[in-house]
């Protein structure tokens, strides 16, 4: 495959996405737009700015040497590259598929070489642009047995899923089925899978070693961080927060679903606000921060003890 042809300097690309990241595909200029007042930059992707499309357009930014963010800015879209392919983490959803498709190109790299596309959970906002991305590259698409199902759900009652600003998308077919301890293998990497449902029954969850300049950290992708469905999935959610306190507190890069968490924003803003840092020789990379992920684990503990309490109470809840 082609890589390496993404040699800025971070600093200069996250100015790149900040100031000229609103560009179309088509090289058009996006409307002038930002944040609104009180809201940080990964929030406006979710807040004041979801619809605008041509906002939500940013540049795609290396993050570590094996780690692409090539998503819009309201729906993380990970691009892992390999010594045998490249996998990609969730496909986002229409109208920005296509905007994907060429991030990934944007980054130096050859769509058709994605061997797996791993969903985090059943959402439209990640599965939705899968097919496409599928029939693109012949990748394998993968989650868990629950998640397939509210995939499946969504094909079959489209109504449900009705939004004139988010279209359902080609329809995906159920394909691979992966579960707790199973190990996706590509070239020399490795992701092994866990469940931590909560968000969905599903929610898989994925470890893996993110290089900084060739220096390996520990990363997770936590397939569902909030808390939805009333006191069962709250419970399911709550127990997912306490297992990894206990197994993966020593996670040195938290790598997020969404830019912006809504449920329990991330202390210090995501890979945005993270990435715009300066960073001088020798410094620490901006997303290698075991101390903030333990503080967010133990935000989420005490906010879903709460949403349990609520919802047990019949107070409204998500």
């Amino acid at each position: 495959m082609r890589q390496g042809h993404v040699r800025i300097a971070l600093a200069i690309l996250l100015s790149a996405v900040l100031l000229h990241g609103h560009a179309s595909a088509q090289g058009t200029s996006a409307p002038k737009a930002g944040p609104a007042p009180g809201e940080t930059y990964s929030e406006s992707f979710r807040g004041s700015q979801r619809d605008n499309v041509e906002y939500q357009k940013i540049a795609p930014i290396k993050v570590f040497d094996n780690l692409y963010y090539v998503g819009p800015g309201f729906v993380s879209v990970w691009l892992i590259p390999t010594t045998d392919g490249l996998i990609l983490v969730d496909g986002a959803q229409e109208p920005y598929v296509d905007f994907v498709i060429d991030n990934i190109r944007k980054a130096g790299f050859d769509p058709k070489n994605i061997k797996y596309i791993l969903l985090s959970h059943g959402h439209l906002d990640h599965f939705g642009g899968a097919a496409k991305i599928q029939a693109l590259s012949g990748a394998r698409v993968a989650t868990l047995e629950e998640d397939w199902q509210l995939i499946e759900a969504a094909f079959k009652a489209p109504n449900a899923n009705a939004n004139a600003n988010r279209p359902l998308g080609a329809a995906l077919k159920r394909d691979m089925v992966i579960k707790e301890g199973d190990t996706i293998t590509l070239g020399k990497t490795e992701l092994k899978v866990y469940k931590l449902p909560g968000h969905t029954a599903g929610s898989p969850s994925f470890t893996f070693t993110v290089f900084d300049n060739g220096r390996p950290h520990k990363a997770l992708i936590f397939g569902g961080p909030g808390q939805r469905g009333g006191v069962q999935g709250g419970t399911e959610f709550l127990n997912s927060i306490h297992r990894l306190q206990k197994e993966f507190s020593d996670i040195e890069v938290p790598v997020h679903v969404h830019s912006h968490l809504s449920t329990y924003p991330y202390p210090g803003g995501a890979v945005f606000e993270r990435m715009q840092k300066t960073r001088k020789p020798g410094d620490p990379h901006p997303m290698v921060d075991n101390a903030t992920w333990r503080q967010w684990l133990k935000t989420a503990e005490a906010g879903t003890v709460k949403y349990i309490e609520d919802a047990k109470a019949g107070r409204p809840v998500r």
